[in-house]
């Protein structure tokens, strides 16, 4: 599948969002990864935990071994959610009601032949429910609110651009091979695939803490792309002491955030503040000639004056 065929009522309809089943996904394909270096401190964390499980649950560490290929997710876990930014449990009740047949036959494309145990088995799809609301439980839900602020952060970013860039705009950096060709193409990956056409269909892009991006659907009507969060991997610097004592740690925060323009809205997401603190702190900091703003269709966008950015930078 290297292109979607899309059409202005297409575009006009794709949402932007948040899955926790797609981000449990993610986290599972780290914890296979250990010789990786992407979010190493957090996979040398969880993964005595979870190579304990799989050795306590036979039929979980079929699943994981047989559903994860190369270049190939087995089709059941990448199924796009019916709407964004849904709960877990919401994600997983039709999840859990598929048929085993259908869970062998998705597992075949990527492995085969199948073990007995998955061959032979009954209730697969229950059994791979309960893996993930354990790598959920475990190893994401308590970090989840930091993930989704990072991930909202990165949404309001995205969409921000729209009015001014078009959807080069909104896409240039979601991954190495994504890209608006223009003509109602729009590039997903570099597989030999014919083009698909979602005409008609819904589009959904989900931020995920991930390595790349991922094409999924739900047939007939529903396609995805799940991509990796700006940022994912980058370590958040220190803010500078001085800059601290200056201006106390959250306006300091919100005037180094502010480095490139950024929406009210996702100032909130990044730094986990409410919306009147992070308005309070905008004012005294655009006030104090450190930052400007700029309405941009329904958001105001602010970002640092020369002054705030030599403020900011030490220099």
């Amino acid at each position: 599948m290297s292109e979607f065929i899309v059409d202005a009522d297409v575009l006009a309809n794709a949402r932007f969002g948040t899955s926790q089943l797609t981000e449990t996904v993610s986290a599972l394909k780290m914890l296979r990864e250990p010789s990786k270096p992407w979010y190493r401190a957090w996979r040398d964390t969880h993964r005595p935990a979870y190579e304990a499980q799989l050795a306590a649950h036979p039929v979980w560490h079929a699943l994981v071994e047989g559903a994860f290929g190369k270049r190939w997710t087995a089709d059941f876990l990448t199924v796009p959610p019916l709407a964004p930014n849904l709960q877990l449990e919401d994600e997983l009740r039709p999840f859990s009601e598929l048929p085993d047949e259908q869970i062998r036959a998705d597992l075949a494309v990527v492995r085969s032949p199948l073990p007995a145990v998955l061959a032979e088995g009954t209730g697969l799809a229950r059994q791979a429910a309960e893996l993930l609301r354990w790598i959920w439980s475990e190893t994401v839900e308590a970090d989840w609110p930091r993930r989704h602020r990072v991930l909202q952060a990165d949404i309001v970013s995205r969409t921000s651009r729209l009015s001014e860039q078009g959807w080069s705009g909104v896409l240039r950096g979601l991954g190495p091979d994504v890209r608006w060709l223009g003509d109602g193409r729009l590039q997903v990956n570099r597989s030999d695939f014919p083009p698909t056409d979602i005409r008609g269909r819904d589009l959904m892009f989900i931020a995920t803490h991930s390595r790349g991006v991922n094409v999924s659907w739900r047939l007939p009507d529903r396609f995805a792309l799940s991509y990796p969060v700006a940022g994912v991997f980058a370590a958040v610097k220190p803010l500078a002491e001085p800059l601290v004592r200056l201006l106390g740690r959250n306006r300091a925060r919100i005037l180094v955030e502010a480095a490139a323009p950024i929406s009210t809205t996702a100032l909130v997401a990044a730094t986990g503040l409410s919306l009147a603190t992070v308005a309070d702190h905008l004012r005294v900091l655009s006030d104090a000639g450190l930052l400007q703003r700029r309405r941009s269709g329904r958001q105001v966008l602010y970002w640092q004056t020369p002054t705030g950015q030599a403020v900011a930078t030490g220099s």
